[in-house]
Formats: C-alpha cells, structure tokens, sequence
C-alpha cells in the first residue's frame, strides 16, 4: 500500500469517527457555565491561531487552526466562521484538512489575499517524517502551500509553491506563517524563520503571479536578545507608515515587558526596496500587556479598517498557568476584533465600534458613589473615565481579579480564578480611561482608548460577579450587560 492510498484510508476512517468524538465533547461543553458569549471559540476541541482574515464580496472570514475531535491540539485543520457584521458569526464547514502529503501533519497558520475577485490563500504545510528526529534540526518538512478559492468555501486548486526542500540554506525545519502584500504591481511573501544557531528573521519572496515565487532575502533578522524563532509576520502600511507585526517565542523579558514565554509586537519603519529588507525606525513593542494574547493577524476590511485578530491563548504556558475547560471538551478562544490605528507613532488597539450593538441596561455612575452592592455582572463592558490620573486606585472585576493603580504602576493580579496566571504590570504616567471587556471565561482591558491592552482568560466561580471600586479617584463609571 502506497502512503498515498494509506493517507486516503486514514482519512475517511477519520471522518467517519469525528461526528462520535464531537458528540461526547459537545455532553461536556453543554454544562459548562465558562463557554464565551460574544467570543469565538472552537465548536469543539481545540482552537489556536487565526488565519486567513479578510472580507470578500461583504462578507467576513476567519479561518483559524482547529482540531475538533481533542482540546489537546493535533494535526490542525482550518476551521471557518463568516460574518456580516463582526459581531455575529456563522460556523461553516472546515476549510482546510490535513489530507494530503504535502501537510499530512497539519494545515498550519497562514494568510489570504484577494486578486483578480478570487481568495489566493497561502498557508504552511506540516510534515513530520518517522525516525530519531527532535523536528527542528531534523525530521521535519514545513511546505509554502498556496490555494485558490472564488468564494472562500470551496477549493479550485491546491499546490506546493515553496517546498521546504528549497529554503536557504542556513535554517532550521522551522520556517512557516507565509503572509503576502503587494507593491506596484509586484506580490511579496514574508515567512517566519529560525536560524540554525536560533535567531529570529523574517525571510522574504517576490512573485509577478502568486505562483512562482523566487527568494530575496532577509527581510528582517534578530539578535540573540530577540528570541529563537520569529512567528506569524505581518507587514501593513498603515497611516503612510510601514509596520512590522510578529511574534518572537523566547524573547528575554525585562522587569514590565516579555513575561509571557512567546509575546507579540511591532517595528515601525521603512521597507529598503533595493535591499528588499525592512529597516526600523523605532524600538520593538509589545502589542499585549495580559497573559492570553499570541499569533495575530491583520487584514483590511473593505471599508479601509485595519482590523486584527489574535489567538487570546498562547503556548508553553505549563506548569506556571493553564486552562481548566481541556477536561470540559474545548480550549482557547480568539480575542476581541480590534481596529489598528498609529498616532504619535504608535499602535493603537481599539474594540470594534460594532460590538456597542451589544450593550444593554446603561447605567453611569461618579466613581465616588460607587458603593459594595452597586454594581455587579459577568457579562459586561465596563468604561471608566477619569477627571485626572488618580494617586490610588483598585477596580475588583470578577470574583479576585484586581486592577490597580499605584506609584504609576497600572497592576492586573489574579487569584485562584486565574488558574496560575498571576500578575502583569505597565508603567503608566497618566491613566485616563480605562475600557473593560468582560466575558464568562475571559477579561480584555483597554488602557488609555487603546494605548495599551492586556488580555487574559480568568475563571471565576458563577456566583462571584461583585465589581468593587475602591481608592483616591475620581471620575465617571458607566456599565453596560452585554448580550449576543
């Protein structure tokens, strides 16, 4: 029997036992009360990076990687949500599925572009081959794999465009995430990279058809202090700046930045085009102050928004904090939807203004009368406004989650809820706003309007929902219920 034919047979035996397997997680997922609300998360299983965001003829797609028969991960298909509005999303069909030699061992992370009114998809191939391989020095294929759809649910033509084979030489088996842009009249692909004596790069290709790609260079490379690989680049123009979003696993973190054990942030600058390398004109920053926050990925909506999505999760994470719903039959989420904007050179994250549709039962309050009993939820957004940066201030979310401020430290800090997450600090010399996001498993903070954010899952017992203010602040509380 051919691996060819053997692929085939495991396949359809697959296919047959996934309906089984979904229907005993979907027991476990009905009765858990931490299931998100106004979030996306995997039907069944397990849910990591998004891939393949973009807006075609009206409609919104989020791909995203999924294993929908274990919360533990595996061989990663691309699952698919659509959406008229942002808000509201449709599960779809999988997309994508390990089925064929090139990727047998997952469909990984990867990017759409839209030409010629068709969806060009291209994602990294995972093959893992049998022997006494540690599958990053040896063992392991990752293929540049393009696709091509007229409508994003079907599948017109699937090929190898890159085979791992054909990499520089110079690298380890990990180079993946392709992402692609164009500039007159030319198609770009960036990849993620990690060298052989482990720095992060970015590599980058060059196309006159989204087919034959040909390799320029570096686009951009690390030093030993900017961790050992370099994951899902991202390259926009944005506000007539150049940006550069990746995320570096095994950045050395410093006394408030990089405490996660992979992170995400940006370089802005200008991209050398008779060098074909990007050359910043700012320092690295992180994207995300919180504790679930990885993999992002941007697109343009047909509006002109640049909107980015993120895997409101991370890897590596064990033993230090984890996730109790892997025993309920699922794992991870996506984030809020946020709106990029660069001002005084730098990124801002705003929620989309499409998730107001879900506010209900408005009520304000002067923080200074906010008593024990006044407020309390477990679905909710959240806006404090203040007067001025207040000398002290702790805001109780749910159950024994705390933000503070103090001695310009802005503090979140879990208790048990948190499952090991503990504390995340920013130093902030004005605090001006604060926009919270608050879901059955998960908190999104909005520091500033947008100026910094922290994202983390948290999950409190159903019966602690008590928002408590208390310090030396003064300002406006107003308190939304949110409802899909």
């Amino acid at each position: 029997m051919t691996k060819n034919v053997k692929m085939k047979k495991d396949m359809q035996a697959y296919w047959q036992s996934l309906p089984e397997l979904q229907a005993a997680l979907m027991e476990k997922i009905a009765a858990d009360p931490w299931r998100l609300t106004y979030h996306q998360m995997p039907a069944t299983g397990w849910l990591n990076d998004p891939n393949g965001a973009v807006q075609f003829k009206g409609t919104y797609h989020l791909y995203h990687q999924y294993v929908p028969e274990t919360p533990n991960g595996g061989a990663t298909h691309w699952g698919h949500k659509t959406s008229q509005d942002m808000v509201h999303f449709k599960e779809e069909d999988i997309f994508l599925s390990p089925d064929q030699l090139f990727d047998e061992d997952g469909v990984y992370s990867g990017s759409a572009f839209v030409h010629d009114d068709k969806i060009h998809f291209f994602y990294t191939g995972n093959v893992k081959h049998e022997g006494d391989h540690d599958y990053t020095y040896s063992g392991r294929e990752q293929n540049t794999i393009h696709v091509v759809s007229a409508d994003g649910f079907t599948v017109e033509s699937r090929e190898v465009v890159i085979a791992h084979a054909d990499y520089p030489a110079g690298y380890t088996d990990h180079i993946r995430d392709p992402k692609v842009f164009e500039h007159e009249g030319v198609y770009y692909m960036i990849l993620g990279a990690r060298t052989r004596d482990n720095l992060g790069h970015i590599l980058l290709y060059r196309s006159d058809d989204l087919y034959d790609w040909s390799y320029q260079g570096v686009f951009l490379a690390g030093n030993e202090e900017q961790g050992f690989m370099w994951e899902c680049p991202d390259y926009f123009e944005l506000d007539d700046s150049q940006v550069v979003l990746f995320s570096p696993q095994g950045l050395l973190p410093t006394t408030y930045n990089y405490h996660n054990p992979h992170t995400v942030g940006y370089l802005t600058g200008a991209i050398n085009w008779d060098e074909y390398a990007f050359e910043p004109e700012t320092d690295f920053v992180e994207l995300d102050h919180g504790f679930d926050f990885y993999a992002p990925q941007t697109f343009e909506d047909e509006s002109g928004r640049r909107i980015l999505w993120a895997w409101m999760g991370i890897g590596d994470t064990e033993p230090e904090y984890g996730n109790p719903t892997v025993a309920r039959g699922w794992q991870h989420a996506m984030a809020l939807p946020r709106q990029l904007t660069l001002e005084n050179g730098r990124l801002k994250q705003r929620p989309l203004p499409e998730y107001q549709s879900l506010r209900q039962h408005t009520q304000t309050h002067r923080l200074c009368e906010i008593e024990e009993s006044t407020l309390k939820g477990e679905i909710y957004e959240l806006l404090v406004e203040f007067d001025e940066t207040p000398r002290s201030f702790e805001l109780t979310l749910r159950q024994d989650s705390k933000l503070s401020y103090q001695d310009g430290l802005l503090t979140l800090k879990h208790g048990e809820s948190g499952f090991g997450r503990r504390k995340r600090m920013i130093p902030l010399t004005d605090l001006s706003q604060l926009q919270i996001f608050s879901d059955t498993s998960s908190l999104e903070i909005f520091v500033n309007d947008g100026e910094f954010v922290m994202t983390s899952r948290v999950y409190p017992s159903p019966d602690q929902q008590m928002i408590h203010v208390t310090g030396d602040a003064q300002g406006q509380i107003s308190y939304w219920d949110l409802k899909i």
